[in-house]
């Protein structure tokens, strides 16, 4: 165990020697997320109707062993075993602050935070500490939790503000503990005026230094952590300071406009992606991190017989990319390590009674395509294909390409609107009336559904992932 720094373009402990971090994003625990956990719509919306249909009490205690369930010490044992040695923790701000009572530490939320960053220190596991979800919201999608597409946050100053402030709350909190590797202070950040980014940077740094000197800070780029082409000579005020791009493939999910079959081309496409979003970084000798990346994939119970052909090319593509972060013995965090069977290392059995009780309306929400993440718009593309076209006939070609175009198309856009924000909301009820009528006993069989034994193992990805687990270096390995 060893306090980690950065130092160059490597992450190295105490003694110098380089540590690369490899592992997975604990995606959908203290930021839940709807294709991830299969409810519609936002967590604070869910908590909100659940809180509704069957009362608070009952409702907070669904939530707090979901909690308790979803990682635990066989999460750990088994991620440990694959060689993998970092988990990302994403978390959502309301586990510390209440937004009708800001700037009040709710000790509550170091209870569960607490457990699993410790419970992965037993088993020698580095944690990154993720701010998934800041008031306002950060960035224009589902998992800002906010229930709109306007990012608040670059317009409000105190939504900043409180950031800040919980920042310094949180190092307070953790200074010292050596298995936290470092903060990741703003998940995927979308300043539609590229400056706003660098000048909170500039502060929470500063917050952050000021209680803890000692902790790497992790910054993502711009518009999802794909663009550094703004920030200048930013680096020269932070120190120990690493970088986060997030390097998704279009050819790991369903609207890829090819098939991936690892030709020269398809494979330069892959490199090209992946260093344009590190140039910044490269020409200045600066450490980067991977903080997601990762295909999603297919399930039998909506692609049928097309399955394994599917899976096997998005294995492809998982390959690819490991090839080159390879060759830059690169620090990545895979998204996800759990989920409901559509992007996680281990997802949870259709046998269970959260799956059970969900079957329909998981089918329903997939047949509506009103997640965001990987969706097949399919069944319901001939109804918004009007609304499309409408707008392209009436607003000029030029009019269209809103912030963030280009990551977001504007036919994205459209589609993120209608389906992703109004049709989704419009769910968020009968989600939450599946648990009326349930005992407390058959609430925490519910909840139960996410511990490690109730889940299945995508033993294909997992030993993708055994096999690229951190290496040491290879002068070290000659001593050793």
């Amino acid at each position: 165990m060893s306090l980690l720094k950065v130092s160059g373009t490597k992450i190295v402990d105490e003694e110098g020697n380089e540590t690369v971090l490899r592992g997975a994003g604990l995606g959908g625990w203290m930021n839940m997320e709807n294709f991830i956990s299969g409810y519609p719509g936002t967590e604070s919306q869910i908590r909100e109707a659940l809180a509704v249909a069957i009362g608070q009490e009952k409702s907070e205690l669904f939530f707090d062993r979901f909690l308790e369930h979803f990682f635990q010490d066989e999460d750990a044992a088994f991620f440990k075993s694959l060689g993998l040695n970092a988990i990302r923790i994403a978390f959502n701000y309301r586990h510390f602050e209440d937004d009708l009572n800001p700037r009040v530490l709710k000790e509550s939320g170091f209870k569960h935070l607490d457990r699993v960053i410790d419970l992965c220190a037993k088993h020698g596991i580095y944690t990154i500490l993720d701010m998934h979800t800041a008031p306002g919201g950060q960035n224009p999608d589902w998992h800002s939790d906010h229930g709109g597409h306007i990012p608040n946050f670059w317009y409000h100053k105190d939504f900043q503000d409180r950031s800040l402030w919980l920042w310094s709350e949180l190092a307070k909190h953790y200074k010292g503990n050596k298995w936290v590797a470092g903060y990741n202070p703003l998940n995927e950040p979308t300043d539609a005026k590229h400056t706003r980014l660098v000048e909170f940077y500039n502060k929470v740094h500063k917050v952050i230094r000021a209680e803890d000197p000692d902790h790497i800070i992790f910054f993502d780029g711009n518009t999802f952590a794909s663009d550094f082409s703004h920030f200048g000579d930013s680096h020269k005020n932070w120190d120990n300071t690493a970088y986060s791009i997030h390097d998704y493939s279009l050819y790991g999910f369903p609207k890829a406009t090819e098939k991936y079959t690892g030709t020269a081309e398809q494979q330069a496409r892959l490199k090209r992606s992946y260093q344009k979003k590190r140039e910044w970084m490269d020409a200045r000798g600066l450490c980067v991190w991977n903080g997601e990346w990762g295909p999603v994939y297919a399930r039998r119970q909506y692609e049928g017989e097309a399955t394994d052909e599917i899976n096997a090319v998005r294995y492809k593509v998982l390959e690819d990319q490991l090839k080159l972060y390879d060759q830059d013995r690169l620090s990545w965090s895979i998204w996800l390590y759990k989920d409901i069977g559509f992007q996680g290392m281990t997802y949870v059995s259709l046998e269970t009674k959260y799956m059970k009780l969900f079957e329909k309306f998981l089918a329903k929400k997939h047949r509506l395509a009103v997640d965001a993440w990987g969706a097949d718009d399919t069944a319901v593309k001939e109804v918004y294909q009007p609304l499309i076209d409408h707008i392209a006939q009436e607003i000029p070609e030029e009019n269209r390409n809103l912030y963030p175009a280009p990551v977001w198309k504007w036919e994205d856009r459209v589609a993120r609107l209608a389906r992703n924000i109004l049709v989704s909301e419009y769910l968020v009820r009968e989600w939450a009336e599946h648990f009326i009528g349930l005992s407390e006993d058959e609430i925490e069989e519910v909840a139960r559904s996410f511990r490690f034994d109730n889940c299945l193992k995508r033993d294909g990805l997992n030993k993708v992932l055994m096999d690229n687990a951190p290496k040491p270096a290879a002068s070290q390995a000659v001593s050793a």
